[in-house]
This record gives C-alpha cells, sequence and structure tokens, in this order.
C-alpha cells in the first residue's frame, strides 16, 4: 500500500513537473515576425492569443529563451512598444494598445453561465474574447451548434456571412434570416464569423453538447480583418460549385462608374468570363452566352430589360441592393430557364431599430431610398432614381447629329416583410421603372419594367423550410414615328409572365443538404402592334397574333459532405414546355425547309389548346477535391434549357428587342457546359486566386438569314437560322482584398463561334463553316486597383482591354441590273480595333463621429481617362460616288464626373 502511494506521487509530482515545463518558453527566434512567434507557442503550449493584427505588423522577435515564463518573453518583446498584454486563468493571452492598460479578469469571468444568445449579454468589448460553454456533456465526440448572426448597428439578420471554426475549418453560411448550423468536434474552440459588410468576428466556445448561440456583430466590435466579397476567401475554396462569384455593394461602390453612378452590372464585369459587346450597354456575355442567356433575378422577380437610358445605366438601384451572386456554372437546381448564367440580385431588408435612409445626387442622376420599422414586427424598403440627363445629350451633341435629343428615366422599388410568427414571414416587393428618350427629331422610344412578387417563408422544423413564391414579371415598350404627319405611326411590344414557385431546403442528417421543389410560368406575348399615329397618319395597321405558353419545372438536389476531402452537389431539373393557341399555323410540305412557297395549308387551334410541348432534363453536378485547407480542385458539368429567344439585329441588348416562345417550328435552345478549375487561398487567406477551363455545346440557337426581317414578322420561322454554337475558354482570376493596396486581377482567353446547324435548308452561313459569334473577343483584361490613402480617402484605377468584336464589311462593288451593288465578305470575318480604356476615382469619406444627423461622402473622377475613341461599330455612308467606312465611337473623351452620397 505504501509502495502505492509513493509511485503515485511520483507520477502527480512528474505531471505537474511536465505542465510546468509546457507553459514554459523555449527556442531560438532569429528575427521573425511576432504572428509566426504566436504560431510557434501556440503549437507547443496550452496558451491562446488573440490581437487585432494591425498592432503587431511591423513587430519582429529577436532572441532566445530557454523554460523562460511566457510573461517575461512578452515584456522582452514589447519592451519598446507601446503594446501591453494580459493572460486570464485559462492561459488566453490578450493584447492592448498602449492607450489601454491590462486587464484583471475576474476569477469567474471565463465561466459564466452561458445563455443561449450573445443578445442577452452585455456587448463590453470583451464579448468577442469572453468564453461561451454550450451544450449539455453527453456521449459522442460531435455536437451540432446552431443559431442567428444579427447586426449589432440595425438589428437586421445577415445573409451571406461566414460561420466557421477556426481549428477544423468547418463551415457554413447564414441564409436569408441569418441563421446557421454547423456540427463540430467537441472542446474549446473559436468561432469565426465572417461579415458581410466588411468585418470578421470571433467567438470562443467550449463546446459540451447540442445548443444554440445567437451572436450580434457590428462596427462597435473589434473587428479583426476587412472581406469585400460576400461569400469570403474560404468559401471559394471550399465550396463545391465553381464559376461562382460574389461581390458587395461596398466593393462594386469603389469602382470609378460612367457619370458617376454606381453600377452592379458594370461590377460583375471586373469578374473573369465576363464581358460586353457594348461600352454604352448592361448587357453581358458570360462564357460565350449571348446576352439573353442570363437569368437576371431581382429577389423572386426576372428583369428582362436591366438598362436604363438606352444602356447608359443598370435598371438595378445599388441603395436597394443587399448583394448580388452571379454563377457561371455550377448553377443550383433551383434556377433554370437561360442557357448561359444565373445573377442574383438579393434586394435589402429594411432595419429594425429606426428609420434610416441613404441617397446620392450625381451628374445625370438623384436617388433616395428610407427603410425601418412599422411596428414591432414589420420593416419596410423604399428607393427611387431620378435623372435630368438633357444637358449630356447636349454635350455629345458636339460629336454626333443628335437633333432635337432629350432624355428621361425614373424607377421606383420597394418591399414590406412581416413577421407572423417564429415560424412565419411574408415579404411583399415591387419594382417599376420608366425610360423615355429621343435622339433623333422624329423619334420617340419608352419602354418600361413592371415586377412584384409575395413570398411566404415557414420554418417547419430545425431541418426543413420553404419558401412559396408568386408573382408577375412584365416588359413593354413602344416607338412613336413622327417624321411626317401622312407617316406617323405608333409600334408596341409587351411580355407578361406570371409565376409560382415553391422551394424547400432540407438538411439529412449531417452530411445532406437536399433543395428540391416546383416552379411554374405562364407566358402572354404580344409579339407587336402597328397602328397609325394622328388623323392625318396613312400607316396600315399590323397586328401580330398573341403568343402563349406554360413551363413548369420540378427539381431536386443534394449536397453531400462525403468526408473533409470530397464534397459532391448535384441533381436533376426536369423541365416541360407547352406552346398554346389560340393560333392559325401554316402547315409545311414534310420534310421542306420553312419558306412560303412550301406552304400547304394552315391548321387552326382553340384558345388553351396544346400546340406544341417539348420536355427534357437538366443535369448539374459539380465536386470538391480539398488538397488542404487552403487550395481545391473543382469540376462540374450543367446542362440548361431555354424556352425563349430575343429576335435582335444588334450584338447588345436594345429596348427595341422583341422576345418569341418557343413554337411549333422553333424549339427551345439546349446547351452543357464541362468546367475544371483550381482554387487556392495565399498569404494568410488575403490573396485568392483560381483557374479555371471550360468547353459548352448549344444547339437551337438562332441567327439570321441575310436580309431577313425581324420587326412584325408572322412567319419568323421563314427568316431565322436554326444554329449551333460551341464556347471554350481559360479564366484566371487574383484577388488582394486587404491592405492598403488591394484590387484584382482578371484575364480571359475565350472563344465563341457558330455555325448553321448541318439540317438547316433555307441558308447556310459561311458555307457552313464555323464563324464567330457578334461577342466573340478571344482576349479580356480587367485590372482594378484600389488604394487606401486613410481610413476616409481611397483612391480606385481602374483598366480593361479587349479584342475587338466582330462585324460583317463589304469587300467589293458590282453592277448589276442597271445599279451599283455592294458585295460582303463572310460573316463576322473582320474586327474593329482592340478596345482599352484607364478610369480613375477618389472616393472621400465625411468624419466618423457617431452623433450625426447624416454621414456624407464624395466620389469623384474620370471615366476614359486616356480619352481613347474606342470603336463601337463600323457603318458606311456613300460619298462622291464611293463607300466610305467610319467608326462610331460612344465615349470619345475623357468624362468627369461628381457625385455626392449621404447616409442617415
Amino acid at each position: 500500500m505504501r509502495k502505492s502511494a509513493i509511485v503515485l506521487i511520483f507520477l502527480l509530482s512528474a505531471l505537474s513537473i511536465q505542465a510546468q515545463t509546457t507553459d514554459r518558453i523555449s527556442g531560438f527566434y532569429p528575427g521573425i515576425s511576432f504572428e509566426r512567434f504566436v504560431d510557434l507557442v501556440e503549437k507547443e503550449t496550452a496558451y491562446r492569443f488573440y490581437f487585432d493584427p494591425k498592432m503587431v505588423k511591423e513587430l519582429t522577435v529577436n532572441l532566445s529563451a530557454n523554460q523562460d515564463k511566457l510573461e517575461d518573453v512578452l515584456r522582452v518583446i514589447f519592451e519598446k512598444t507601446p503594446l501591453t498584454f494580459s493572460i486570464s486563468s485559462s492561459k488566453e493571452v490578450f493584447l492592448f494598445s498602449g492607450e489601454k492598460s491590462p486587464v484583471e479578469f475576474p476569477a469567474d469571468y471565463l465561466s459564466r453561465g452561458s445563455e443561449g444568445t450573445s443578445s442577452s449579454r452585455p456587448m463590453d468589448e470583451f464579448v468577442r474574447n469572453r468564453r461561451y460553454v454550450l451544450g449539455v456533456p453527453g456521449p459522442g465526440d460531435e455536437a451540432r451548434i446552431k443559431g442567428q448572426i444579427i447586426s449589432l448597428e440595425n438589428q437586421k439578420p445577415i445573409e451571406g456571412a461566414i460561420v466557421y471554426d477556426k481549428t477544423s475549418l468547418r463551415q457554413t453560411i447564414t441564409d436569408q434570416e441569418g441563421r446557421y448550423e454547423l456540427l463540430l468536434p467537441k472542446g474549446d474552440l473559436t468561432l469565426m464569423i465572417q461579415n458581410i459588410g466588411g468585418y470578421t468576428e470571433q467567438r470562443l466556445i467550449t463546446l459540451q453538447g447540442s445548443d444554440q448561440l445567437d451572436i450580434q456583430i457590428g462596427e462597435g466590435i473589434f473587428s479583426l480583418a476587412e472581406v469585400t466579397v460576400r461569400s469570403g476567401a474560404l468559401t471559394q475554396v471550399s465550396r463545391p460549385e465553381m464559376g461562382v462569384q460574389a461581390l458587395s455593394v461596398q466593393q462594386m461602390k469603389k469602382l470609378p462608374a460612367v457619370l458617376g453612378e454606381v453600377d452592379i452590372i458594370r461590377g460583375i464585369l471586373t469578374l473573369p468570363g465576363v464581358n460586353t459587346a457594348g461600352e454604352a450597354s448592361v448587357g453581358f456575355n458570360v462564357r460565350g452566352g449571348a446576352a439573353d442567356q442570363n437569368l437576371i433575378l431581382l429577389g423572386q422577380n426576372t428583369l428582362f430589360n436591366p438598362s436604363h437610358l438606352f444602356g447608359f445605366f443598370s435598371a438595378v438601384n445599388s441603395d436597394m441592393v443587399e448583394g448580388v451572386e452571379l454563377y457561371k456554372a455550377g448553377i443550383p437546381v433551383s434556377y433554370g430557364g437561360r442557357l448561359s448564367s444565373v445573377l442574383q440580385v438579393t434586394p435589402k431588408v429594411g432595419r429594425k431599430d429606426r428609420i434610416g435612409g441613404s441617397g446620392g445626387i450625381g451628374p445625370l442622376t438623384s436617388r433616395l431610398s428610407l427603410e425601418g420599422p412599422i411596428g414591432q414586427k414589420t420593416t419596410f424598403t423604399l428607393g427611387t432614381r431620378l435623372t435630368y440627363s438633357d444637358w449630356l445629350l447636349d454635350y455629345l451633341e458636339e460629336r454626333a447629329d443628335l437633333g432635337a435629343s432629350r432624355a428621361f428615366f425614373g424607377d421606383l422599388n420597394g418591399s414590406i416583410q412581416h413577421e407572423i410568427g417564429e415560424k412565419d414571414r411574408l415579404t411583399l416587393s415591387g419594382y417599376l421603372s420608366r425610360d423615355e428618350f429621343q435622339f433623333d427629331p422624329d423619334t420617340v422610344y419608352r419602354y418600361s419594367n413592371q415586377n412584384f412578387s409575395l413570398t411566404w417563408t415557414h420554418y417547419f422544423n430545425d431541418e426543413l423550410e420553404a419558401d412559396f413564391s408568386v408573382g408577375q414579371d412584365g416588359y413593354s415598350f413602344e416607338v412613336e414615328g413622327q417624321d411626317n404627319p401622312p407617316n406617323a405611326y405608333l409600334y408596341r411590344f409587351d411580355i407578361l409572365q406570371r409565376f409560382f414557385k415553391a422551394q424547400f431546403r432540407q438538411e439529412k442528417g449531417d452530411r445532406h443538404i437536399l433543395t428540391y421543389g416546383l416552379h411554374g410560368i405562364h407566358y402572354r406575348l404580344n409579339p407587336g402592334t402597328l397602328n397609325p399615329l394622328g388623323v392625318e397618319s396613312i400607316v396600315i395597321p399590323d397586328e401580330l397574333p398573341q403568343e402563349q405558353g406554360m413551363e413548369i419545372s420540378a427539381f431536386l438536389g443534394d449536397e453531400f459532405e462525403i468526408n473533409e476531402q470530397w464534397t459532391v452537389s448535384g441533381g436533376v431539373r426536369l423541365n416541360w414546355f407547352g406552346f398554346m393557341g389560340p393560333q392559325v399555323l401554316p402547315a409545311y410540305a414534310e420534310g421542306a425547309p420553312y419558306l412560303p412557297e412550301n406552304i400547304i395549308g394552315e391548321e387552326n387551334y382553340s384558345s388553351g389548346e396544346l400546340i406544341k410541348s417539348y420536355f427534357g432534363p437538366e443535369f448539374r453536378i459539380s465536386a470538391r477535391y480539398a488538397l488542404n485547407n487552403w487550395s481545391s480542385i473543382k469540376a462540374g458539368v450543367n446542362s440548361m434549357r431555354q424556352n425563349i429567344h430575343l429576335l435582335s439585329n444588334s450584338s447588345v441588348i436594345t429596348p427595341t428587342d422583341t422576345w418569341k416562345l418557343s413554337d411549333a417550328f422553333l424549339a427551345p435552345q439546349r446547351g452543357i457546359q464541362y468546367a475544371l478549375g483550381y482554387f487556392r487561398n495565399m498569404n494568410n487567406n488575403s490573396l485568392e486566386f483560381s483557374a479555371e477551363v471550360y468547353y459548352r455545346s448549344m444547339q437551337n440557337l438562332l441567327d439570321y438569314r441575310s436580309g431577313a426581317t425581324i420587326v412584325l414578322n408572322e412567319r419568323i420561322e421563314q427568316d431565322v437560322l436554326v444554329t449551333q454554337g460551341q464556347a471554350y475558354g481559360l479564366e484566371l482570376f487574383l484577388k488582394k482584398s486587404t491592405g492598403k493596396l488591394n484590387g484584382s486581377l482578371a484575364y480571359t482567353y475565350s472563344r465563341s463561334l457558330l455555325r448553321s446547324d448541318p439540317g438547316e435548308k433555307k441558308e447556310q452561313i459561311n458555307r457552313g463553316e464555323w464563324y464567330p459569334s457578334n461577342f466573340d473577343q478571344p482576349h479580356n483584361a480587367n485590372l482594378v486597383l484600389n488604394y487606401e490613402l486613410s481610413k476616409r480617402i481611397n483612391t480606385t484605377l481602374a483598366g480593361k482591354y479587349s479584342t475587338g468584336r466582330p462585324v460583317t464589311l463589304p469587300i467589293s462593288k458590282f453592277e448589276y441590273g442597271g445599279s451599283e451593288r455592294v458585295y460582303f465578305g463572310d460573316r463576322n470575318s473582320f474586327r474593329v480595333p482592340d478596345y482599352f480604356r484607364l478610369d480613375l476615382s477618389v472616393n472621400l469619406e465625411g468624419n466618423h463621429k457617431v452623433n450625426k444627423v447624416a454621414h456624407g461622402s464624395w466620389s469623384f473622377g474620370v471615366y476614359n481617362i486616356l480619352g481613347r475613341d474606342n470603336a463601337y461599330s463600323v457603318y458606311f455612308v456613300p460619298e462622291g460616288g464611293s463607300l466610305q467606312g467610319y467608326q462610331l465611337a460612344i465615349f470619345a473623351e475623357p468624362i468627369p464626373f461628381i457625385t455626392y452620397n449621404f447616409r442617415f
């Protein structure tokens, strides 16, 4: 018995000596950074450090330690610095600047209660360093933690924030309600929260069992680092989808904007794989796709024309936007209807604490938005923009004959959100825009978007939630020709779609996230009407028959985490489309091309009768293999279907473009994309690098016969050509998101090629060979450099280069039938000159005093600072018996801008 006691005492003494030894510092540290010193100490001891990296950015450690106390080592390191420190009884080391004295922690500081929500705790300066004890001890090595991330400033849920464990790097992204859920190993953990608005916070937890932790974060708490990408650097490496990029409004506001207006769509043009064929157009092309192949969603609503003022401005007011996500590949199965990409614009949700707002006054536009609570459970947002742009047309008139030009646009959008209870929420949102402009003395253009939706969000339980939405999307335009009274006319077009969406998100176990639902759309389209304008007009009225169609999609997707290395996301979307009457359609001879001479009769269909239907699956699958915590490889396959076509004689979106439903003669567009990518974070996640390659094949695209008529063509199938397409490319992206000098560099090599379908018998363009599409621009580079002169002043330089877009040019002339004719070369066989532009802007923030009625800022700079005369297109005019060519430039001079922004 005595011998056993002696052995026990000896073992306890040895363990005590070993514990004391491991708490002491030993090693040779020859001029290493303080952060590197901290890493080494944390690996070899039980100490954990908490500090702002900016405080020790220039600090180096140059000493040798031999079983020294940490307190003594730190005093030597900080001897000639303003830094001080405090060490808790749990061996947690907190660093402070010289303005703060070391803090003595109460004995029970780190073990005080474990309330479920951070809102019930005092939000003092040490809340991010307080340890929360969660759950009740039980069996198992893992436990589930869930909760809600709330903004301390306005009490609104924070969507898109990343919540992750610092050690295991397991992570999740908060949903629209700011909710998160994570399965984590039990024990002492550091929970990191990466906020949309640019702040990273942490919470120290001891996880004993499953529990809830709601967290409030905001500018009043210490922040670690600033980020500007909404989904964060870690997400690019860890999420299974590829080709997905997100931007915050804060990032886009730093970009030099044409005429001083922040434009979220122009912001995505700085990303790889995204380009535009026209300088003054917000239509964009993604990975070789046409502009109409992009689904642009404002919340639940579809925007058919995302532009104002003939393409000078985006239709989306940046003050009313929470965030933007662009899906170039890895498109979730819940999205469909377009062939190329999905741009999801998330509207802002009203703040809960008080009435606030923002606005701006610029050279062409002014804007104002309000948000706030209505009672205890309801919030609202409301925003509007107006223009006074006639002076710009007067300025441009010096370079072009614009005649009696004038322009106006305005938009209004808002939402009301009401919390019925803890599990139910209703959101009513709407958007209305109107444009009117006149670029010559006889023609007036008007167009309008009309959108509204009602969404009911219901939480069945902790694992299952659903969104049910109904709404309507409309677009219309009209053109007035007032050249002279006998020829005056009014031309109109409109499209209306009513939709229903039901989408469910369900967690099955620890590793599966299921997404499934149903989506239905009813289309009603008036292809065009022409009427005389005025009593003297002799224009003959013409009206194309109305078109109707129905689209129904059912989808099921699963994100499956196989292990820490492998994550797979996949699913299927089943799409059915039906073209319905009333219609009177021609009957063509079997096997003959759709030409007037091949019509052998006609067929009549009653209202609501199904004329032609199309059905097919869309497959989506992507996978991520994590090489380590900082790099991964991804691959994916996406197939898509598009049931509506844009009829246009331009390479960019214009207000007079008309939409056409798939019908008995025109089949839905189909495409499939293969992609492979490498993603890596470097330099402590301050640098992001990605490289992606892709290949796309497309069928049932539309091109046009030579001399085709698009406007008011009742038999459009006779003038369009069924076309195949292929696109392939390489995208490189490097981004630095921290430090005074930050920015991004994007380079894309891509090709977008077309050829007439071998089965097309009407005409074979360029002898059936592959030819460049209107937006084929092989080389594209975008550089954005932002330098923070101080906390209030930053300057941004943005540069863009791209290969000139293809054009078709006349190459000779000849005599025929007694007149001179022009012979054109192969379609798109020439190019306009390459494009290059530099922009410069300076953003000046007001002082950061809290007690101010409004916080103001200034943005000023120069668009096209080099004044390059970049060619938009080429046209020819007969002069002196010969054909003279000219280049048309939109912005051929430096354009200065200044904008005052405010928020309250």
